[in-house]
């Protein structure tokens, strides 16, 4: 640990992690059974309508009870929901409206946003997640692999789930609603602005750190530099990654591929496409008959936990859940806006992709380390700040109608 407070060249193993500057953060989601979430909202409708007009033994098993979740659970309601509180097992009414989600990295699908059906919800994200939140989360990390970015960030509600290895943490960039109190190491902006000059915002420290983060054992390391000028540059280019992940939300543009370079169908995806390839002499994704281009070598090859994302993203799509499940009901043949969806998958791993080049330089040079930032009292931080905020400004209701007492 070299770094000092004149700005020596500090190895990435002096660098902070996000634990230090981002404190409060949850586990994943756990759902406890799958067939809660799904690529299409409609199949979601079908699954409750099955599971409520089923009775006795029937019910029982298409529900898949677990050791956190049966049908005769008391569970309070998901803040910000209008779901019933009541025991499931006398549930009789509609689906609740389904959720976009983010499940795992950068597959968009939808989840029924009861909370006696999900096993660990964590109601605290629930109740910071408006329309200013911007979620952290960070990635896998697997020794020896090429794993892919150390962290993405989300403006949907995050499940945090990994394709393969540990998965990550979920930090929210706000503890309370309405994007108030950065969820910051107390004074870390504080000392970056007397360090570069000028004011450093919650959203910038995010910026960088969707730039600048590397996987580590311990977590996302995310080094700091000492030089304003890099930090300016670290700055906009975090913020044009996050600008592409958002797709769109918290005011931005949805992500697109220059002229001439934009993805399109050349023949269409047939109704069970059986397989995906990519054919790198064309640039052309193939969806069995079907055919995309031009598609990126860099999207194709764009990898989060050691996995490719475009075919994880297909797989999830095109498999066959065992018969005589909830999970089984689901399209019977690839639906339109899996093509939609997938062609805005393809520009945001093809964007990411090229600027990954950018993001290496801001891992060199002077820098400000952990021991500096323990020198200047932001850290440790406090253990309040790894807390959740107390947001409750209204009741929340508890099991069978009951008011929360939180």
């Amino acid at each position: 640990m070299t770094a000092t407070r004149s700005g020596g060249d500090a190895p990435l193993s002096d660098a902070p992690l996000l634990s230090d500057l981002m404190p409060w953060s949850t586990a994943p989601l756990r759902y406890g059974r799958s067939w809660i979430l799904s690529p299409d909202a409609a199949s979601l409708t079908a699954r409750w309508d099955r599971l409520v007009q089923a009775r006795g033994a029937e019910r029982e098993a298409l529900f898949e009870p677990s050791r956190a979740r049966t049908q005769h659970s008391a569970v309070a309601a998901l803040p910000g929901g209008a779901t019933g509180t009541g025991r499931f097992a006398r549930e009789s009414g509609r689906c609740p409206r389904p959720l976009r989600v983010l499940h795992g990295p950068f597959d968009e699908q939808w989840l029924i946003p009861d909370h006696r059906l999900i096993d660990v919800a964590r109601p605290e994200l629930w109740r910071v997640a408006d329309e200013h939140q911007v979620f952290a989360v960070e990635q896998a990390w697997i020794p020896g692999a090429t794993t892919g970015p150390a962290l993405l960030v989300s403006a949907l509600l995050p499940d945090g789930r990994s394709p393969a290895g540990r998965p990550g943490r979920i930090r929210p960039l706000y503890r309370r609603p309405g994007g108030a109190e950065p969820n910051l190491a107390p004074g870390l902006t504080a000392l970056l602005t007397g360090r570069y000059g000028r004011a450093v915002t919650a959203g910038e420290v995010l910026a960088w750190a969707v730039a600048a983060a590397a996987p580590s054992a311990g977590g996302a390391a995310v080094p700091l530099t000492a030089d304003p000028g890099v930090w300016a540059r670290g700055v906009a280019l975090g913020r044009r990654m996050i600008e592409i992940q958002l797709r769109g939300a918290r005011g931005g543009e949805r992500p697109r591929l220059p002229g001439g370079r934009r993805p399109y169908v050349r023949a269409a995806v047939p109704a069970v496409p059986g397989t995906i390839a990519y054919d790198p002499a064309d640039e052309a994704l193939l969806l069995g008959t079907g055919r995309i281009s031009p598609v990126p070598a860099g999207a194709w090859d764009f990898l989060a936990g050691g996995v490719r994302m475009l075919e994880l993203w297909f797989e999830r799509r095109t498999r066959r859940p065992a018969p005589g499940t909830l999970e089984a009901i689901a399209p019977a043949a690839w639906q339109r806006e899996w093509t939609s969806e997938l062609l805005e998958l393809i520009t945001v791993l093809a964007l990411l992709a090229e600027l990954r080049p950018q993001q290496q330089e801001l891992r060199e040079g002077p820098a400000v380390g952990r021991s500096e930032l323990y020198g200047a009292g932001v850290l440790p931080a406090p253990e309040a700040a790894r807390r959740p905020a107390s947001v409750l400004d209204h009741h929340e209701e508890g099991p069978d109608g009951q008011f929360a007492l939180i």
